[in-house]
């Protein structure tokens, strides 16, 4: 069931200075670096943000956050600065001389927003705006504006950010939002996820605990519309990788269809394939489509792995089966009561042949937030990144996916 807790907890009034792990030499040039290498991103990074950078025992496991840029997790590393950087930059966004109105892309391998995107809770189409992309918004606290720090460690951090968003009803929603980032130890990871990487597998994971609370004076319901929780991990596309998500097999009637295919037009047949208890979708940023998975069918992971690299990307998250979810699609006619509780996105092409990216995503949301003044709503979701062999990896898909390395490379061919 949804955790709902009561807090009188105060905004904490100090903020400490957090002080980067990495010190920049000025005197040392972006190429000691190459690019695509998780050095490269932290200098490049450095430069625009004080940043905190997480770190496991070995030093060699490493996360960047970023309190600037909405307490991102901008990307991490298997194998320390010279290892790949595992999350998705795109270096424009950064050097933009004028701010997007839409969103400004910025990447982030981990980040939070608020749902929902559209339908009648929308909070980012102003009240009675036709809900395209011309009228589309994202929220300024969780696109422009910087988090506050509220305390740190090596191998943690807490961020805060008070907002006030206003929804496609015209209610405006005052919310305070926390989130806590922690890097995770080769033994928690295995913890947490039951199994026993082999010894040359080279990983990173780190678990996020989100969280909103209502700072307004009534209750959040559905007269005045509410919100939930929304994480989206951005990575990189590649010409081979696919997006795995297992779902749970049964009647259409009790747990719905299996995934909502149409978000952005319905996803061609040679990009997805759904057979025995397995979704794969292709994610070489080629073609934009999206899908959604509800609560009932969703097991709570999800995967994307890319044999060229050799990387396979594990996220985990809460799910309420007997929760409410908010249904994001662009309209308002739409039942905004019936949602998925997880999407997997490809990017591509837009209209005008524009690109966004190329990048993919793997998200997940929190129930609808039907909170009373001064009540609260949490949502964790983990991200682990696992380097190494199919032979090797194998073992991870098989107990966490229920198929091969070879049957997730067959899939799509």
């Amino acid at each position: 069931m949804k955790t709902i807790i009561k807090t009188v907890a105060t905004v904490v009034l100090g903020i400490n200075l957090v002080s980067c792990s990495f010190h920049k030499n000025k005197e040392q040039s972006m190429d000691t670096y190459e690019k695509g290498t998780f050095g490269y991103d932290m200098k490049y990074l450095s430069s625009k943000d004080s940043l905190v950078v997480l770190s496991d025992a070995k030093g060699q496991a490493q996360v960047i956050v970023s309190p600037k840029y909405q307490a991102k997790v901008f990307t991490s590393t298997v194998d320390g600065l010279h290892g790949k950087s595992l999350g998705y930059l795109k270096y424009e966004a950064f050097e933009a001389k004028v701010l997007s109105e839409h969103m400004n892309g910025y990447g982030g391998e981990n980040r939070i927003w608020l749902g929902p995107e559209g339908g009648k809770f929308s909070i980012y189409f102003e009240p009675g705006a036709e809900q395209v992309y011309d009228n589309w918004h994202t929220p300024k606290p969780f696109d422009i504006e910087p988090w506050q720090v509220v305390s740190s460690d090596k191998q943690s951090v807490v961020l805060n950010k008070e907002m006030q968003v206003t929804n496609y009803q015209g209610t405006q929603l005052h919310v305070d939002v926390n989130r806590s980032i922690r890097i995770l130890e080769p033994a928690q990871i295995s913890s947490m996820l039951g199994i026993k990487p082999a010894s040359n597998v080279k990983m990173v994971g780190y678990a996020t605990d989100n969280s909103i609370r209502n700072k307004n004076d009534f209750e959040w319901t559905e007269k005045t519309g509410t919100i939930c929780i929304w994480m989206l991990d951005m990575f990189n596309t590649a010409p081979r990788s696919l997006t795995i998500v297992p779902y749970n097999e049964g009647d259409n009637d009790k747990l719905g269809k299996i995934a909502t295919t149409d978000y952005f037009g319905e996803i061609p047949a040679d990009r997805l394939k759904i057979k025995d208890g397995v979704l794969y979708l292709r994610t070489d940023g080629k073609c934009r489509n999206k899908l959604g998975m509800n609560a009932l069918r969703t097991k709570a992971i999800a995967a994307n792995y890319d044999p060229d690299s050799e990387r396979l990307t594990i996220t985990t998250f809460d799910v309420d089966k007997e929760g409410t979810y908010l249904n994001q699609e662009w309209n308002p006619a739409k039942d905004p009561l019936t949602g998925d509780a997880m999407n997997a996105y490809n990017d591509g092409p837009l209209e005008d042949g524009s690109m966004m990216g190329p990048f993919l995503e793997v998200e997940s949301a929190s129930p609808a937030a039907f909170l009373k003044p001064g009540e609260m709503l949490h949502h964790k979701h983990n991200v682990f990144h696992f380097v190494g062999s199919a032979e090797e990896l194998t073992p991870i898909t098989k107990k966490l996916l229920g198929v091969s390395i070879d049957q997730i490379n067959e899939a799509l061919k």
